[in-house]
């Protein structure tokens, strides 16, 4: 219950920060996040090309988690982990607070179950991550970036949302060592203390979840 109660209590924070009082977004916000979108870089700060992009990919480690865990939940985790492509923690935070513990798994894994399980999709996103937070912090105009973060909506809620998510990731890591017999309290600490980095290199080590075929549960 106090975990659930935090969680939206920080969703509320960020909810209200985010609309009533973060600085207005600037007239040319739509024309950058379209050329984000698009892919017409060219002037953008690298810093905000690689933030924009890093909020692509944290979804999608997030979704190595939710499809897993929400196989017993009450709760469908994929619209939560489908709609985060677009609002981010504000799509997720809800589903880490709705959701129960789960540390058990039984059953077999369909096509997209054995995609997220498997390390190569951890190995890609660590990889990606890598590449775009080098791209960002070698070519990156630090002064100019801060400025449109203390300025811009836009940037500050986008960079709040990247610090958020790569916060919360324990609140699904805990379970899913347990679904895979890990039971050593040092990897869910370590994971924890090195937001971002311990969560890629934990899906790229894991171990993959047992598989129980249907017809050996019915013998």
């Amino acid at each position: 219950m106090l975990r659930s109660i935090s969680i939206w209590l920080v969703w509320l924070s960020f909810i209200g920060y985010a609309f009533f009082f973060a600085p207005p977004n600037q007239p040319d916000t739509f024309d950058l996040i379209l050329d984000l979108s698009t892919g017409n870089w060219q002037g953008i700060n690298p810093l905000i090309i690689s933030l924009f992009n890093l909020m692509g990919i944290l979804p999608m480690i997030y979704a190595c988690f939710l499809f897993i865990d929400g196989k017993g939940q009450k709760i469908w985790a994929w619209p939560f982990a489908i709609t985060s492509f677009g609002v981010g923690a504000f799509a997720l935070l809800p589903y880490l607070a709705l959701r129960q513990p789960n540390p058990n798994w039984q059953g077999e894994k369909n096509l997209l179950l054995k995609i997220l399980d498997s390390p190569v999709t951890g190995i890609a996103l660590t990889v990606g991550t890598i590449v775009l937070l080098g791209f960002g912090l070698l070519y990156g105009n630090w002064t100019d970036f801060i400025q449109k973060w203390q300025t811009g909506r836009f940037i500050q809620v986008m960079s709040l949302d990247f610090g958020i998510l790569c916060l919360f990731f324990p609140a699904l890591i805990k379970d899913d060592l347990a679904k895979r017999g890990m039971k050593q309290n040092w990897v869910f600490w370590t994971i924890s203390f090195i937001p971002l980095f311990g969560t890629l290199v934990y899906l790229c080590l894991r171990p993959p979840l047992p598989e129980v075929r249907v017809e050996n549960q019915l013998t």
